[in-house]
């Protein structure tokens, strides 16, 4: 589902040739969104929910997550500039939250002129803090817009919309946790995916050892060209210390990435373990399919030598897609080109 979902934003959103070439090679997403309980805006001109105070807590125990609509009055018909929708804490679970609540979904430039939302019915997508859902670009609004209007009409599926998850990540928590997201990266920094090299002295582990240098050293030859050191490797699970002039050109790259940026490379970084991959991604070394297969080489030629559990190794390289792919496309698409 979520693959036609982003062939259609596209076609919705232009031709450009990054875009595209980030999702032709995007497949299943399921993914949920950050987002906290409403607020109301007014009187009778915004959204309730169910998960709110005392009949969130007697919903809790009927498993009712439904969405309530208000009914609007008279005067707030006429009141839309000052009406918006705002997800409940539910939308966090991943389950479907509740019936489909409004008929059109709709793009239009911020108030500011800085940026652009997305308007359900007459009213703006706001954040998990109430605020507008203030997007960088038109293409990002046009893609997240899509999530909304492919929803179906039993119920809103948290999980097929990994943009606009992404976005709330990069608009609300970003900003405020800035230096403990890249104090975090940087301390696993050591321990990163390519730094560990299997051992090449026995057969079980010499065909990895000898795939890791294929398909591994070329992406730290290109370390060496983009940052002037080379990626010491180790025959280690936990890696080992690398050069203090790479640790701080990579953490350098960290501190000048905007709030997007950085959202996507620890998304990606998170699920492939890998810093490197993730700033192999977001520098155009890297296409979403050859990080995949770094990612999971070990474990594929595990796959090739003793065969594949079903409901186990194809349901983990569905996941890796999921996140490594809806990640790369938010990167593409909140630039401003």
């Amino acid at each position: 589902m979520a693959n036609l979902l982003i062939n259609r934003t596209l076609k919705s959103i232009g031709n450009s040739k990054l875009i595209t070439a980030l999702s032709s090679r995007s497949r299943q997403f399921s993914s949920i969104t950050a987002v906290e309980q409403p607020q109301s805006d007014g009187p009778s001109s915004s959204f309730s929910f169910s998960s709110d105070g005392q009949e969130n807590k007697n919903n809790r125990n009927n498993q009712d997550d439904s969405i309530h609509i208000k009914p609007l009055s008279s005067s707030s018909k006429h009141e839309t500039a000052s009406s918006s929708v705002t997800m409940p804490m539910s939308f966090m679970t991943g389950s479907i939250v509740g019936k489909r609540f409004y008929n059109q979904v709709t793009t239009r430039k911020a108030d500011d002129g800085n940026g652009w939302t997305v308007m359900l019915d007459y009213r703006t997508l706001k954040t998990p803090s109430k605020r507008p859902l203030k997007l960088p670009t038109l293409a990002l609004a046009k893609a997240i817009a899509a999530e909304w209007e492919y929803q179906q009409t039993d119920g809103i599926r948290p999980f097929t919309m990994p943009l606009m998850r992404l976005a709330c990540t990069a608009l609300e928590r970003v900003p405020l946790t800035r230096p403990k997201v890249i104090d975090y990266l940087m301390q696993k920094f050591n321990q990163d995916l390519v730094f560990c090299r299997a051992p090449d002295d026995n057969d079980l582990t010499s065909v990895v050892n000898e795939r890791q240098v294929e398909k591994i050293d070329p992406l730290l030859d290109w370390v060496k060209s983009e940052f002037g050191f080379k990626p010491v490797v180790y025959s280690s699970f936990f890696g080992g210390k690398q050069e203090d002039g790479l640790t701080k050109a990579i953490e350098t790259v960290l501190k000048q990435t905007d709030d997007c940026e950085l959202a996507a490379i620890d998304a990606i970084a998170s699920s492939a373990h890998s810093l490197i991959i993730a700033i192999g991604i977001d520098r155009g070394k890297l296409q979403i399919e050859e990080a995949i297969e770094l990612i999971r080489l070990e474990e594929d030629l595990q796959v090739d030598r003793w065969g594949l559990v079903e409901g186990g190794h194809d349901v983990d390289l569905a996941d890796l897609k999921v996140q490594i792919a809806s990640a790369a496309v938010f990167l593409g698409l909140s630039r401003r080109i």
